[in-house]
C-alpha cells in the first residue's frame, strides 16, 4: 500500500482536499454572513463592514480550488514521466498513472492562468483593504491547505522511513516521487505561511510567481522530452489502439477454439460466428489487420505500428501473453493450447 503513496495523492487526496474546501467554504460563509446578520443592530453603520462578502467568497474558493487541481495534475505529470523513465520492474498491472500527459499539461495550460488571475485580484484587494486578508474564509482555507499539506509531507516522510527501517528497496524511481511530493507541498506550506504570518511583500509575491511558473514550465518541457512530442503521443495513442484491437481480436480467437477446437480460417470466419464486435480496420491506415493461421494452434495477429514500444514499461496482459513490438510492421505469433481452451471430453466438437 504505501507503494502506491505517491501515487495515490493525485487519485484520492486531491479530490478530497477540494471537496473540504467546498465544504469548509461554504460553511464559514454562511455563518460569518449570519452572524453580520445578527450583529447589525448592535453596530454603526457607518462603521460596519462585512466580513466576507460575495466577492471575497468566489475569489478564494477559485483560487484554492486552482491551486489544488494545479497541484494535483502537477505532481501527476511529474509522476507518469518518472514511471516512463524509471520504470518499476513487474509485469503487473498498473491501477495508478498513465503513460499520457496530455491530460495533465492540458490543466497546467489553463488553470496556471486562471489561478495567477484570481490570485491577482486577491492582493490587488488586499493592497486597497488590508484588513481583508485576516476575513475568516481566507484565513479558514489557509489553515485547511497547511492543514493538509502538513499531513502529505507527515506522511511522505514517515514512508521514506518505513521502507528505510524495513529493508525494502528505495529505487530511484520512488524516491523522486518523495522528492516531487517533499519540494512542491513544502513549497506550498512555506508559502501560506508566511502569508498567515504577513511576511509576503509585493517583491515577493513575485519571485514565488515566478518559482512557480519555472517549475510547472520545466515539468512540461521535461515531460516531452522523455515521453515526445505531441504529434509522437498521438501516434503512441494509435499504437495502442492498434494493440487494443488485436487483443480484442485474440479473445475472439480464443474463444471460437474454445467452442469449435479448431481456429478459424479468416477474420470474417470469426466475424459470422461471434456477435461481440471487434474492430477489424486500422483507425489510422484505414486498411484491416491481419490473421494467418499457420498450423492446427498457432496463428499470427500482425498490424503496422508507428514506433516501438517501450521495453522498459512492457507488461504481460492475460493469457500470459506480451504484446510488446518494434516499429513497423510486424507479427504477434500466438499459441492455443489445447488442454486450457479445449476439452473434447465435456464437450462435443461443433464444427470442423
Amino acid at each position: 500500500m504505501l507503494d502506491h503513496f505517491p501515487d495515490m495523492l493525485f487519485y484520492l487526496l486531491i479530490p478530497i482536499a477540494i471537496f473540504i474546501i467546498v465544504v469548509v467554504s461554504v460553511v464559514v460563509f454562511f455563518i460569518n454572513r449570519n452572524s453580520n446578520i445578527n450583529n447589525i443592530n448592535n453596530m454603526d453603520p457607518n462603521q460596519m463592514k462585512p466580513k466576507v462578502s460575495a466577492k471575497d467568497f468566489f475569489l478564494n474558493l477559485g483560487a484554492f480550488i486552482a491551486l489544488f487541481i494545479l497541484v494535483g495534475n502537477l505532481i501527476g505529470l511529474l509522476f507518469t514521466i518518472i514511471d516512463n523513465a524509471y520504470p518499476k520492474i513487474t509485469n503487473g498491472y498498473n491501477y495508478f498513472g498513465s503513460s499520457s500527459i496530455s491530460w495533465p499539461v492540458a490543466t497546467l495550460v489553463v488553470f496556471f492562468p486562471i489561478f495567477i488571475l484570481l490570485m491577482w485580484f486577491l492582493e490587488r484587494e488586499y493592497r486597497v483593504e488590508p484588513e481583508r486578508q485576516n476575513n475568516v474564509t481566507h484565513r479558514g482555507l489557509t489553515y485547511v491547505t497547511l492543514f493538509i499539506s502538513g499531513c502529505v509531507i507527515a506522511g511522505d516522510l514517515i514512508t521514506v522511513v518505513y521502507y528505510f527501517i524495513d529493508g525494502q528497496e528505495l529505487t530511484a524511481g520512488f524516491l523522486l516521487k518523495v522528492l516531487v511530493l517533499f519540494i512542491v507541498v513544502s513549497s506550498i506550506f512555506i508559502y501560506f505561511v508566511s502569508d498567515l504570518r504577513g511576511k509576503l511583500t509585493k517583491s515577493s509575491r513575485i519571485v514565488w510567481r515566478f518559482f512557480a511558473s519555472f517549475i510547472l514550465i520545466a515539468s512540461i518541457v521535461w515531460g516531452f522530452a522523455v515521453l515526445g512530442s505531441p504529434r509522437t503521443q498521438r501516434l503512441m495513442k494509435y499504437d495502442e489502439q492498434k494493440v487494443s484491437d488485436l487483443q480484442n481480436f485474440n479473445g475472439q480467437v480464443i474463444s471460437y477454439y474454445s467452442n469449435k477446437g479448431i481456429l478459424p480460417k479468416t477474420m470474417e470466419e470469426i466475424a459470422s460466428y461471434n456477435n461481440y464486435y471487434a474492430s477489424k480496420i486500422d483507425s489510422q491506415t484505414q486498411k484491416p489487420y491481419k490473421y494467418q493461421k499457420i498450423d492446427d494452434t498457432t496463428y499470427n495477429l500482425c498490424a503496422d505500428f508507428n514506433k516501438a514500444s517501450d521495453d522498459k514499461n512492457a507488461r504481460t496482459y492475460p493469457y500470459g501473453i506480451s504484446w510488446t513490438h518494434p516499429g513497423g510492421y510486424y507479427c504477434f505469433l500466438e499459441t492455443i493450447n489445447p488442454n486450457t481452451y479445449y476439452l473434447p471430453q465435456s464437450r462435443p466438437k461443433l464444427g470442423v
